[in-house]
């Protein structure tokens, strides 16, 4: 079996830890890759333009931004002529699986070709051009479509490769831009990338804590929007707000279908605010640099299962999309996803917004509905009659990325529904000790974009002593309902106090848990907030780490937190193409060390120039990284140089990532409607919430022990570590 990949249409990041999934899966699986260079330019001229691919061909690639087998648009391969030539040369390279990387016109393109192949070959046969039985051989063309556009306008997949890179740069330059706004007391407008998708306008805004956002999918409904808008970035001013940011996708529309250019939004402003204005575009800048962790294991995994499908034979003939549902990967049949992505384009075309937005998906209609709350100079005042709750919310265990950006969105969220929030400081000591504040709205101005965790938070568990006093507190205080934002120890300290109502009737209130804790180690959901963050942390430091080693022969160990749960280290070695990982739900013995050594020492016989392993700290209590270091160092000898590099807390420090600030507030504007629900309630609800499967979800808080391993503090079922097989595959240590 033969295959050949390409990379078509727009670049973007992760395309190259695509190809070289798909290579090294190919051959894992005695399957013959190829690379088609420059796309469908390089599939119509054949020749040296389709290369067999080797397990080294595509080593130190995943790091880097772009396609290093290129992409270039093709007017020959849309006629029938061209695509006939570009059958020809597959035929001549015996390929006849295809694993394309790209946007839906290349999906589109690659699909015609799929339904034309018989009848290409039958002409070729005829002409002489192809031998006569190659048709026979080849009697179908296999399509495996990956989407790789930043703009994630795709049906069928939750994300896009290249999607969360593009909005990595997007919030640094915002946050960038922000600072320097506040310094100056300016408003900027910032031009991003999207096409007639919102999605890039729309997460950034809410990721980096603007003020306006223009999409196409809900432009303004007003008729004199302009003059709302400048009221709302008045107000805020009033209010103390130092900055003004508008963001503006690039295809932004008014009601009426006609473009809102960010020149045009300028001018408004300037024009409403009677102040100078500035004008960013971001631009290629969004389409450029290193790929950010996620996408380089959504890549990954992707490539891995798209060759995994052909090979299997399971799609023979036919035209699937290999996309993310939650954190699975799915198969769906392409055309029907490229025409429900047409629907979208469609309906914003037809000015029927409801329904562009509805395709959207549930998570951008709710992120919208989020954006529009942080966006309000103030809150909605009370509504005359309704019940108010007082609602705490603080944080427990170790600090996470995002915690502010839960507390922002919780604060916000609940004052504008007419109740009172009340923030704890310090953990389940300052519940015990009474330390409370009161939330405000500007309170929390911001607090998207920093790290860390504002109200203050450790791994401090309520003791017996202080069940009384955190009673006490609660009813002199009258909460209603508490949300616990943090790890291991917020859901422990919650179960303690969910399990001592009989004695304390003060503790009969909704509590709700948000996970956020970077060694994602909680049940009831797939992801926990800050965990993305540490993952980019550790992928840059090791992406640092790799450039000093290839300047001489070096292995470096590589230390990652995540205490008993080895999530860290197995997705980290992932994105980064280590060697070896070592996990604590697997341990290491010496043999395991053996093995490893031998085929390090293999490796750099062969002229290999780098060795990477990655070790959980707490993998094994003997076989330390110092341990393991220094037996690599001394068997090595003058082979190579080993180093190690513990990693330590930067992994729980920097802003947080976008996905981890997304989340948050996600997470966080359910949690204060779940407490709303139940509080006032006889018998009310706890739970923990989470994210599985794409889907958010409560967990009821009795369930909490069942679905522990107490003594190792992690879930009983972890999802990624079905994962480890795919890490395996594609190790660089060296073939299959």
């Amino acid at each position: 079996m033969r295959l050949g990949v390409m990379t078509s249409g727009g670049d973007a990041q992760g395309m190259n830890a695509a190809v070289r999934a798909v290579v090294r899966t190919a051959l894992a699986r005695g399957i013959r890759p190829y690379a088609i260079r420059e796309g469908y330019s390089g599939m119509v001229a054949g020749g040296e333009m389709i290369r067999a691919m080797t397990w080294e061909s595509v080593g130190g690639i995943m790091h880097q931004g772009g396609t290093v087998i290129g992409t270039a648009r093709c007017q020959e391969f849309r006629t029938r002529e061209g695509r006939r030539q570009a059958a020809k040369n597959l035929i001549v390279h015996g390929i006849d699986n295809l694993v394309i990387i790209g946007g839906d016109g290349s999906l589109t393109g690659a699909n015609i070709f799929r339904q034309e192949w018989p009848e290409l070959l039958e002409e070729l046969a005829r002409g002489g051009e192809i031998e006569a039985g190659a048709a026979q051989r080849h009697p179908a063309l296999t399509i495996a479509g990956l989407v790789g556009s930043i703009d994630n306008d795709m049906h069928g997949t939750d994300m896009t490769i290249g999607a969360d890179t593009a909005l990595h740069r997007i919030t640094e330059a915002v946050d960038a831009i922000a600072s320097t706004a506040a310094s100056h007391q300016r408003t900027f407008v910032v031009e991003v990338m999207g096409r007639n998708c919102g999605y890039l306008a729309l997460m950034g805004a809410l990721s980096a804590g603007a003020d306006w956002v223009l999409i196409p999918e809900n432009p303004p409904n007003l008729d004199n929007w302009e003059e709302r808008m400048c009221q709302v970035l008045r107000a805020g001013r009033q209010a103390g707000r130092r900055d003004s940011i508008v963001i503006v996708a690039e295809g932004a529309i008014d009601r009426q279908g006609r473009p809102i250019t960010s020149q045009y939004v300028r001018q408004v402003l300037e024009e409403g605010l009677e102040e100078e204005v500035r004008l960013t575009i971001l631009g290629h800048v969004q389409r450029g640099g290193t790929p950010s962790a996620f996408d380089r294991n959504l890549s990954t995994l992707l490539g891995h299962a798209a060759v995994e499908a052909i090979a299997s034979g399971e799609i023979h003939g036919e035209a699937v999309l290999i996309g993310l549902r939650g954190n699975r990967v799915t198969r769906a049949p392409l055309m029907a996803c490229v025409e429900r992505t047409h629907a979208v384009n469609q309906a914003i075309q037809n000015r029927d917004f409801e329904a562009a937005l509805r395709l959207r998906g549930d998570n951008f209609a709710d992120s919208f509905r989020i954006f529009r709350t942080h966006a309000r100079a103030l809150p909605h005042p009370p509504a005359a009659g309704q019940q108010r709750f007082r609602l705490a919310v603080m944080h427990s265990g170790g600090p996470a990325a995002g915690m502010n950006t839960a507390v922002r969105t919780a604060v916000r969220i609940g004052l504008d529904q007419g109740h009172e929030l009340i923030g704890v400081r310090n953990g389940f000591i300052g519940l015990a000790r009474g330390d409370f504040r009161e939330m405000d709205w500007m309170s929390v101005n911001g607090w998207a974009h920093t790290g860390g965790a504002e109200l203050g938070t450790n791994r401090t568990l309520p003791a017996e002593s202080d069940l009384y006093h955190i009673a006490r507190n609660i009813e002199e205080h009258r909460i209603d309902g508490l949300l616990l934002i943090g790890g291991w120890a917020a859901y422990q300290g919650a179960y303690r106090l969910y399990s001592q109502r009989h004695i304390f009737p003060a503790f009969n209130l909704p509590i709700i848990c948000l996970p956020a804790t970077i060694d994602n180690d909680l049940p009831g959901s797939d992801l926990s907030i800050g965990a993305d963050t540490a993952l980019n942390n550790i992928v840059q430091a090791v992406g640092k780490i790799k450039q000093s080693a290839v300047a001489s022969q070096r292995c470096f160990v590589v230390e990652v937190m995540g205490r008993d749960c080895g999530y860290l280290a197995l997705m980290s070695g992932l994105a980064t193409g280590a060697e070896r990982v070592y996990l604590p739900e697997e341990g290491v013995t010496l043999d395991d060390l053996r093995d490893d050594l031998n085929n390090l020492i293999a490796g750099f016989q062969n002229g290999k120039r780098l060795g990477l392993m990655i070790r959980n700290e707490n993998v094994n209590p003997f076989y330390t990284t110092a341990f393991m270091a220094a037996l690599f160092e001394e068997e090595g000898r003058d082979l190579f140089d080993v180093r190690q590099a513990i990693l330590g807390h930067l992994q729980q420090g920097g802003d947080p990532s976008p996905f981890d600030r997304i989340q948050a507030a996600r997470l966080a504007a359910r949690c204060v409607d779940f407490l709303i629900a139940e509080a006032g309630k006889d018998e009310p609800d706890s739970a923990f919430i989470g994210i599985q499967g794409g889907k958010i979800v409560f967990t009821p808080l009795e369930d909490w022990p069942r679905l522990i391993e107490k003594e190792k503090q992690r879930p009983k079922q972890q999802w990624w570590l079905d994962l480890r097989p795919v890490a395996k595959t594609l190790a660089a240590a060296g073939g299959p």
